[in-house]
C-alpha cells in the first residue's frame, strides 16, 4: 500500500467529502479520487462509497490498520530527523488535562526563568493527541494521566519508540453530585456504581471502557457525552446531575456542588506519566529528570 494514497484514504473518511479532502490536503478533488481507485484496485476491495461518503466494510477495517500505520510513519520520520536537527532553545510539552499538576506547572516555570532563550510552550488536549504530538515530533515530552492498577501501568495507544515512566500517582475518586446518596460514604466500590448514571468524557475522566474492564461488568451506560478536556466543566456537569466520572481525588478541590469519593475496589490509582523520545534534547531530558526526582 501507497502511505499518500493511505493518508488520503483517512483524510476522506475523515471529511466525508472528497472534495473537503482535496482541499486539506492541498490536492485536486481528481487526484484524491484517483489514490482511492488506486488504492481499492491494489487491495481489490471497495472501501467508500460516494453517495454519501462513507466506509464500507473493507474500509472501516483498513481504517482500524491506516490510523496507526501512517502515525508510526510519522514517528520514524520525527525519530530520524532527531538524530539531524535538534530544538535546544525548544521546550514544547503536550499535555492531557489531567496532567498539568502543580508540580509540572512549576517545573516549566523555572525551566523558562533559568534559561530565558527557552521557547516555552505547553499544548493541552486528547491523551492520543499528546502522545501522538511527540511521535511525530510536534512535542519534545508529552504527559498523559488515566486509572490503573498500582503495579501496572497505563492503558496507551501505541507509544512506539518512547520512554515512559510515572511522575505521579494519586488516589483515584467518583464524582458525585453533592446532593447524592452515596455523597457521603467515605468509600465506594467500583462494581457498585455499574448500574448508575455517567457522564461519558474520555478527555477529562476515565474512559468507562476501561471502568468496565476494572470492574469486570457491562454497564457503566452513559446518559450524557462531554467531548471537552476541562475537569472544572465536568464537575459542572456532575454537580448539575448530569451523571457520574471519575479523576484524581486532588482534582476535585474545589468544584462546587460536587462530592468526590475515594475508589477502594478494585484498587485503582490515578497515573501521570512522562514519555519523551529515545534522544530528547537536553531541556527535554533536564525536564524529565526534575519532574522524575520531584
Amino acid at each position: 500500500m501507497d502511505p499518500q494514497q493511505l493518508r488520503t484514504f483517512v483524510a476522506v473518511v475523515d471529511h466525508r467529502s472528497f472534495s473537503a479532502a482535496a482541499r486539506g490536503l492541498g490536492y485536486t478533488q481528481s487526484a484524491v479520487s484517483q489514490h482511492i481507485a488506486a488504492l481499492e484496485a491494489d487491495l481489490d476491495a471497495p472501501l467508500v462509497t460516494r453517495r454519501p461518503v462513507t466506509p464500507t466494510e473493507a474500509g472501516e477495517r483498513l481504517l482500524e490498520h491506516a490510523r496507526p500505520l501512517l502515525l508510526r510513519l510519522d514517528a520514524a520520520r520525527a525519530d530520524i530527523a532527531r538524530l539531524r536537527r535538534a530544538h535546544p532553545g525548544r521546550l514544547a510539552v503536550a499535555c492531557a488535562p489531567g496532567a498539568l499538576t502543580p508540580a509540572v506547572a512549576n517545573a516549566l516555570v523555572r525551566a523558562r526563568t533559568a534559561a530565558p532563550q527557552l521557547a516555552v510552550s505547553v499544548r493541552v488536549g486528547a491523551r492520543s493527541e499528546a502522545v501522538q504530538a511527540v511521535l511525530a515530533g510536534a512535542a519534545d515530552l508529552a504527559l498523559v494521566d488515566g486509572a490503573a492498577a498500582p503495579s501496572d501501568p497505563l492503558p496507551l495507544p501505541d507509544a512506539g519508540p518512547l520512554t515512559a515512566f510515572a511522575i505521579a500517582q494519586e488516589p483515584l475518586a467518583v464524582l458525585l453530585p453533592a446532593s447524592h446518596p452515596l455523597a457521603g460514604r467515605p468509600a465506594l466500590r467500583l462494581p457498585d456504581l455499574a448500574a448508575a448514571r455517567w457522564i461519558d468524557a474520555p478527555d477529562a475522566a476515565v474512559p468507562l471502557a476501561q471502568l468496565r474492564v476494572a470492574a469486570q461488568s457491562d454497564g457503566f451506560e452513559h446518559q450524557l457525552t462531554y467531548t471537552g478536556s476541562d475537569i472544572k466543566t465536568l464537575g459542572t456537569l456532575v454537580a448539575a446531575n448530569g451523571g457520574l466520572a471519575t479523576t484524581a481525588l486532588p482534582m476535585a478541590a474545589g468544584m462546587s456542588g460536587v462530592a468526590a469519593v475515594p475508589i477502594t475496589e478494585p484498587r485503582l490509582v490515578h497515573r501521570t506519566e512522562l514519555l519523551h523520545p529515545r534522544n530528547p534534547t537536553a531541556p527535554a531530558a533536564e525536564l524529565a529528570e526534575t519532574l522524575r526526582l520531584a
